[in-house]
């Protein structure tokens, strides 16, 4: 019989397995009875596992975790308990330093011949209008390169609107091109002569919650206040602005700066037994905006990863690998808990063998990407075969990582991506219907079996993913 012929019964019995043929050198592959253990481990999370209720725990008991406030510090105590509770072999915590913006008081109103209230709200960082507002003629710009366009001192006095409008997809991919006008408005505002700034709510929902999010400014810039507009109200005023005829409002902000304050990451370890050093991470960030409850972005993503941990610890035994979920502080402010993270893992960087972030709400998980290197691309395989059964499927090529996975990713920690179906998540994105009753709890099970697939699978690999570059540590 030709060796081919004689290894063909082997070759598809092992595919019939999810897994395949002996590796050769130097390739990743997973043993066949951690394969075996992730089946089981999947079917059991899809009959039970405490996801949606440490969701609902967080948001019910703590409520919108606004970075820097009392319930930021309660929240960092609820998750070192429940990890604790939830069985993780060691929990510890890494201080992250930040200045403390808090919202107050916002209000704006269209003056003149037909009055009328606007919901708006303020954009993290921004500064405060004077008590009494300021008032002034909006001038409208279809897209932020429109406004970089004005002309120089073309806006004296008045105040700048932004109407662009988020497309809605699966993948999320409207969000980049439209947040620009959120993240650097004020500053090209500011350049023209803006005295303050209004966008359109980059999120793609028809309702009258306005869209919050970290805005910057500049050096050498003039700082002015900044909101967003529910998107009918963004439409009521472009409606207003297309009659023809000036149109004035009235913009009050109440912000305010306290000072410095100091969060933490929250970390729990399932320690591994024969390579405790080496780690899988999996994580979510456990700060929200202070309009919802912080349900969708991202207390599923504390729920999910914080369950799939607990279930990798009820096994037999621990996976080869520790497997590390993380919840990091400061994430909605600028990725701050996360780059914190990182640089205290400077010296250990290469010890983190891949990394995966849940932060894109609730909606299932469809398909799993990866950098991983080609030799350990099989392995990635192996993984996805196990994650079929739950309507995910491996893509090459693709994806990125989590936000909070960036520092680590840009040091060269190989990263995965879960990716989910955000077709409604930006629908209540930093708004105030981010609540739980937007979660369904059967999508939570099948996100917590995926996760938990993942991170045990990941662990017991022979092999690396990829290594960070030379001098990256």
């Amino acid at each position: 019989m030709h060796p081919r012929t004689h290894a063909l019964p082997m070759l598809l019995a092992a595919l019939a397995l999810g897994t395949v043929v002996p590796a050769t050198a130097g390739e990743t592959r997973i043993p066949e009875a951690a394969i075996e253990t992730a089946a089981g481990l999947r079917d059991r999370a899809l009959a039970e596992n405490p996801g949606y209720a440490i969701i609902e725990e967080l948001t019910t008991v703590i409520g919108p975790r606004m970075p820097g406030t009392e319930a930021d510090a309660r929240a960092v105590e609820w998750a070192k308990q429940k990890f604790e509770a939830l069985g993780f072999d060691r929990v510890t915590t890494v201080p992250v330093t930040f200045d403390v913006w808090l919202r107050g008081e916002e209000r704006a109103e269209i003056l003149g011949t037909v009055p009328q209230p606007l919901k708006i709200t303020a954009l993290g960082g921004s500064v405060a209008t004077p008590a009494e507002g300021i008032e002034a003629e909006v001038v409208e710009f279809p897209n932020l390169q429109a406004l970089a366009d004005a002309p120089d001192g073309s806006l004296e006095g008045k105040i700048a609107y932004i109407s662009n409008r988020m497309q809605r997809f699966r993948d999320g991919r409207g969000y980049g091109p439209a947040v620009a006008a959120r993240s650097t408005g004020a500053v090209e505002a500011a350049r023209k002569g803006a005295i303050g700034l209004l966008i359109r709510s980059i999120s793609t929902a028809e309702h009258r919650f306005p869209h919050t999010g970290q805005m910057r400014y500049e050096d050498g810039v003039a700082r002015i206040p900044a909101a967003a507009l529910a998107n009918p109200d963004a439409d009521q005023l472009s409606r207003l602005i297309a009659l023809g005829e000036p149109v004035s409002v009235r913009l009050m902000l109440e912000t305010m700066t306290p000072g410095e304050y100091t969060s933490h990451n929250v970390i729990g370890d399932l320690i591994g037994r024969e390579a405790p050093e080496e780690m899988v991470v999996i994580g979510a960030h456990l700060d929200s905006w202070d309009l919802g409850t912080g349900a969708l972005d991202d207390g599923a993503g504390i729920g999910i990863t914080f369950a799939a941990g607990h279930l990798i610890g009820q096994l037999p035994e621990r996976p080869r690998r520790t497997v590390r979920v993380i919840a990091f502080a400061a994430e909605e402010i600028g990725l701050l808990g996360a780059r914190a993270y990182a640089q205290h893992e400077a010296t250990r960087v290469r010890e983190h063998v891949i990394a995966a972030e849940s932060d894109f709400g609730a909606g299932r998980i469809y398909a799993l990407r990866s950098n991983a290197k080609d030799e350990a691309w099989g392995a990635i395989e192996q993984i996805g075969d196990v994650l079929r059964p739950l309507g995910i499927e491996t893509e090459r090529g693709v994806g990125g990582p989590g936000p909070d996975i960036i520092p680590l990713a840009t040091r060269g920690v190989t990263w995965a991506q879960l990716a989910q179906d955000g077709t409604l998540y930006f629908d209540y994105h930093h708004t105030a219907d981010d609540t739980l009753d937007k979660i369904d709890a059967g999508d939570i099970d099948q996100q917590v079996a995926a996760y938990a697939v993942f991170a045990w699978l990941a662990a017991e690999a022979e092999g690396d993913f990829g290594s960070a570059p030379p001098g990256s540590d």
